[in-house]
């Protein structure tokens, strides 16, 4: 059986300039600790700055007996921290590291106290500000640290990453503009149910789902480049994912080799991934086949519909096809 290949809008109409040739990644919430963190860091380089300058006032000021030199230690503890906490993308361990030097300052807070000449008054007051920053600081790990448990959880074992090749021997410009027309891939790839464009960017996926259900999502296009490339992500639905399609001309000039890389998440997590591979639903050999199938229905018009049962004849696409090549 021949699938009738759509025609495909002008390249130009639909291509979009976009930065960065990498592979996007899914759209994910914004974590809300962060912002938390980096006012936390802000403060410590404050506080130790405060510590470094003014020792002596800053005694007097929380009601403790004058130690310049511990108290200028303590600065450079607090700036040591308010640097880490701004310079890394993951401060978790740096606000922890808050965390242990407010429960120094408490303890040596009480010490103070016991000492003759101090002000138990100021002392308290002092102790009360550290208690509540400490419950800031607490807070603030334990969010960060969630976070990086999750984000660990979706990108290596939640995640799904697929990279496969395939030599067309087809021109780059016509490969191109057939992937381009997105409505056109479920013409081979067969766990698509249908792909609705709703813009030059945006469009509309139905894929089969577990159980003989379907999954949804809606993708945009994040950089286009005719003949060269396309990317996409996902915006929302059943199926976080991202990937990219590379049209590469082989050196001989005679085809195109066409590599895909795919990041994804089941709908089910690690375990709708363990499920697939068990049922013969593994997603490297999906992309493979499909990747054949593209092959060769670009290469001779039509693509069998049940799987290891030898083709019919070569349809007149074929012969349309071939009457422009100069192999």
């Amino acid at each position: 059986m021949q699938a009738a290949r759509p025609s495909t809008a002008p390249a130009n109409q639909r291509s979009q300039t976009m930065r960065a040739d990498v592979l996007p990644p899914p759209r994910r919430k914004t974590d809300t600790a962060l912002p938390l963190a980096r006012g936390l860091g802000w403060f410590s380089i404050g506080l130790g700055l405060a510590e470094l300058v003014a020792p002596r006032q800053l005694a007097r000021f929380i009601g403790v007996t004058d130690n310049t030199t511990l108290i200028q230690a303590m600065g450079v503890r607090e700036i040591a921290a308010g640097i880490g906490i701004l310079t890394q993308r993951r401060p978790t361990a740096w606000v922890w590291a808050r965390v242990g030097g407010d429960a120094l300052d408490l303890s040596l807070l009480a010490a103070a106290a016991r000492q003759p000449g101090s002000d138990n008054t100021r002392i308290a007051v002092a102790a009360a500000a550290v208690a509540g920053v400490t419950a800031l600081d607490l807070a603030c790990s334990q969010q960060l640290a969630r976070a990086n448990w999750a984000s660990a959880d979706s990108e290596n074992e939640g995640r799904i990453n697929v990279q496969k090749t395939m030599a067309v021997n087809r021109p780059a410009q016509e490969l191109y503009a057939y992937w381009h027309n997105f409505e056109n891939l479920p013409n081979f790839m067969k766990h698509l149910k249908s792909v609705t464009t709703t813009d030059a960017r945006t469009s509309h996926w139905v894929a089969k789902g577990p159980a003989g259900s379907s999954v949804e999502w809606d993708a945009e296009v994040t950089e286009d480049r005719p003949n060269e490339l396309i990317a996409w992500r996902s915006t929302n639905g059943d199926v976080e994912n991202s990937g990219v399609v590379r049209f590469v001309p082989e050196p001989a000039g005679r085809g195109t080799i066409v590599r895909v890389e795919m990041k994804y998440t089941p709908p089910a997590g690690v375990v709708g991934a363990m499920v697939a591979k068990l049922f013969g639903e593994e997603p490297e050999q999906q992309v493979q086949e499909d990747l054949r199938r593209f092959k060769r229905f670009m290469e001779t018009g039509e693509i069998p519909t049940i799987e290891g049962q030898p083709a019919g004849p070569r349809g007149s696409l074929y012969k349309l096809l071939k009457k422009g090549d100069p192999a």
